[in-house]
């Protein structure tokens, strides 16, 4: 797997090239279904929707506040673990759109794409100032490490979001 391999600043490249790849073709396929399709969880697991956010999030909190040391680097569209929606609840439809959820995430996946289009080998080592939220406070994350979680989330949960579709597409 690309995502967990990538050691080398064209590993990063082709990983995430990948990924946009991959994602774009299954954003496409769950456009085909209806809007309220892509609110509904399946398993009780986050929905298509907040499956989205939750990659904003992760991207926020790995790529933007430690890597590109953003003042504000998270997006108020974006779903963490602390902030989601315990399995069953009602409250799974609600929250923004798609559309919405898409825009913020295609400008973050931007941001990552001409980060690691001019990203070298030497930027990879560098030691991150800044701690992931929620992380090991006393732990050292180099840039190489905070990208790899970036990728293998994107990886990881683009396997969940094609087996909920695929479910949601049968049902």
């Amino acid at each position: 797997m690309l995502a967990r391999e990538a050691r080398t600043a064209d590993d990063f490249r082709a990983a995430w090239s990948a990924i946009e790849k991959t994602w774009a073709a299954t954003v496409e396929e769950a456009t085909a279904l209806p809007e309220e399709r892509l609110h509904q969880r399946v398993d009780d697991e986050w929905s298509f929707v907040e499956t989205l956010r939750h990659l904003l999030h992760a991207s926020d909190k790995w790529l933007g506040s430690p890597v590109l040391e953003e003042d504000d680097p998270y997006h108020p569209f974006g779903l963490g673990p602390e902030n989601a929606d315990p399995p069953g609840s009602a409250s799974a439809d609600s929250g923004p759109s798609l559309d919405e959820v898409l825009e913020a995430r295609s400008a973050r996946m931007a941001t990552m794409r001409e980060l690691v289009a001019g990203i070298t080998d030497a930027d990879l080592d560098r030691l991150c100032t800044r701690k992931p939220v929620g992380n090991d406070a006393d732990a050292d994350y180099d840039v190489r490490h905070c990208l790899r979680v970036v990728l293998v989330e994107e990886a990881e949960h683009h396997r969940y979001a094609v087996r909920d579709l695929a479910s949601l597409t049968a049902g």
